[in-house]
């Protein structure tokens, strides 16, 4: 028994660079992810503005999603929608699709909005893109 733990714990520094080059890869998916989320909360806090709502509302985790849904002009009862699963996934489209039909975009770029949203979210929460509430 105690050769094997004595295996277990041999080192080799034969895969130093193989543990640098994960170590690398590592880190920039990290850095990576984290501009994204930066991308997409500075995104949600610009829409939410240009909608009319308090800005901070985008980095509260259930408030947004209220705030989302009445700037989708949909009912709040639609937040209990989302606690189901799979429903969740066709109200979450419907509500995107009416948030970009709120400013003035079509089904096109609602889809770009799911498929894309840290390109899209920018391009319409930074764009010239008004919210309109009565559409």
């Amino acid at each position: 028994m105690m050769n094997f733990i004595a295996f277990m714990f041999q080192g080799s520094t034969d895969n130093a660079p193989s543990s640098a080059a994960a170590a690398g890869f590592g880190i920039t998916a990290m850095l990576i992810g984290l501009a994204i989320a930066v991308i997409m909360v500075a995104s949600m806090w610009k829409l939410f503005v240009k909608a009319g709502k308090p800005g901070w509302a985008a980095i509260i985790p259930i408030y947004n999603l209220i705030v989302l849904l009445e700037i989708a002009g949909k009912p709040l009862w639609w937040f209990l929608l989302f606690l189901i699963p799979f429903v969740n996934l066709i109200v979450a489209i419907i509500v995107v699709v009416a948030v970009a039909r709120k400013f003035g975009k079509g089904v096109g770029f609602a889809i770009g909005m799911l498929v894309l949203a840290p390109i899209f979210y920018p391009m319409l929460a930074f764009g010239d893109s008004t919210y309109n509430a009565a559409a």
